[in-house]
């Protein structure tokens, strides 16, 4: 079978190991891929994954089987819709049921028209409106811009200094481009975070393992937001009894109300929560694979992962059992110095043969035959063990094996986990 994988990050490159497991997989195309997916798939880096026109022609040329679409800007641009059309079966939600990622306001309208737990909000549509709410608006707050933003588009307010700042970058000065056309404000929540990915055909839904997300550049969690410095996996303090009120909740709830709005999900479904005093919340919607969570739940998955997403797309999801080794799972990624802001790029990198199948490159190209970097978080290096602490030694045991100038990483990826485990 001839899979395409459209994307090119570290998400991606965990995606297509798990798929070339399947004995029927011969081939697989990863659009635009990186040089290091390019040991696993035959990438074509011409061809950008919000080129929608490009991927439907490479995909009907080349006589594609199935197509698995992970990055959020093709799929709210409505890349299963369109591949679909032409006869190329996906795994990955229409542009209609993508909205839930794509605008910040209509997950928010959602969740309020179907009772699901979130956090209280006002929505603006103009910066005069927005600045005069923030007068009279508790502190600290959050602003977010309505559409996509490279995972950027949060901002934390401390005080009406910083929220105003917040609304004038977004809304005025156009930070996010059209996506800063409308914002939410929001109240901001405390407790622990928790990650949930789930397949879904619209009428059955399994949740995966947990994990835990680390967004800070630094140690601590402080420094600026990134799209993720590491990740573990199960996430300690997403218990059996706040599992099970999360599904009654939360999960089946969004699916149905999805389906009430005609707007059907048949993909993965993203939900980033916070376990409050009060409950769980849903702090935000994903409608695609979470990245670095990916790289630390898949590698858990024993059931094929392509069956899944056959099942996913054919609505037969209630007829596979999807099961989960018992394990923990870590993720430390190796960025270049300065990420998220200035740093540079192509340096040689060295990964040895024997842990390369633990590693998800995400920002690195192919120069002269050898292994480069060419982004900011440039690989995902992993480990699996029969307890967080051994996962996590193995992790960064790899990482110390890992070479290319400027490499810079956390130290303290699971520490909360450790102590959430420990007390």
């Amino acid at each position: 079978m001839k899979i395409l994988v459209v994307g090119g990050g570290g998400r991606e490159h965990a995606v297509i190991k798990k798929l070339r497991e399947n004995p029927d997989v011969s081939e697989i195309y990863a659009l635009p891929g990186n040089g290091g997916i390019a040991r696993d798939a035959v990438c074509v880096p011409e061809i950008k994954a919000t080129d929608i026109d490009g991927v439907v022609k490479f995909a009907v040329e080349n006589k594609i089987e199935y197509a698995v679409v992970t990055p959020d800007d093709p799929l709210v641009l409505g890349a299963v819709d369109a591949l679909t059309a032409h006869g190329v079966p996906c795994f990955g939600p229409s542009k209609a049921a993508a909205q839930i990622e794509g605008s910040k306001v209509f997950a928010k309208d959602l969740m309020k028209k179907y009772g699901i737990p979130t956090a209280e909000y006002k929505t603006f549509d103009n910066e005069k409106d927005a600045l005069s709410y923030l007068e009279s608006a508790p502190y600290p707050t959050v602003v977010k811009a309505d559409g996509l933003a490279l995972g950027k588009g949060v901002i934390i307010a401390q005080n009406k200094e910083e929220a105003r700042a917040a609304v004038i970058g977004i809304m005025r000065d156009k930070k996010f481009g059209a996506s800063g056309d409308r914002i939410v404000i929001e109240e901001f929540l405390t407790g622990p975070e928790v990650s949930v990915l789930s397949f879904t055909d619209g009428k059955t839904l399994i949740p995966m393992v947990s994990s835990m997300d680390h967004k800070r550049a630094k140690d601590n969690d402080e420094g600026l937001n990134t799209g993720g410095m590491g990740c573990i996996a199960p996430n300690p303090f997403y218990t059996p009894e706040i599992a099970r009120e999360c599904v009654r909740k939360i999960f089946i709830p969004t699916v149905a109300a999805l389906n009430s709005e005609g707007r059907t999900f048949k993909g993965c479904l993203y939900f980033g929560l916070m376990i409050t005093p009060k409950g769980p919340r849903v702090i935000e919607y994903n409608c695609r694979f979470g990245d670095p969570e990916t790289q630390v739940v898949l590698p858990l998955l024993k059931t094929d992962l392509l069956t899944v997403m056959r099942a996913v797309t054919d609505e037969r999801l209630s007829e596979i059992k999807v099961e989960f080794e018992k394990k923990c799972s870590a993720c430390v990624i190796m960025a270049s110095a300065g990420y998220p802001e200035k740093y540079e790029k192509g340096f040689e990198i060295s990964i040895p043969e024997d842990i390369e199948k633990d590693v998800f490159v995400a920002g690195a190209a192919q120069k002269d035959g050898k292994l480069v970097t060419s982004g900011g978080r440039v690989l995902g290096v992993c480990a699996k063990g029969e307890t967080l602490r051994e996962a996590l030694t193995k992790a960064y045991e790899n990482v110390s094996r890992i070479s290319f100038e400027n490499a810079y990483f956390r130290r303290d990826i699971g520490k909360k986990a450790l102590g959430a485990k420990e007390e």
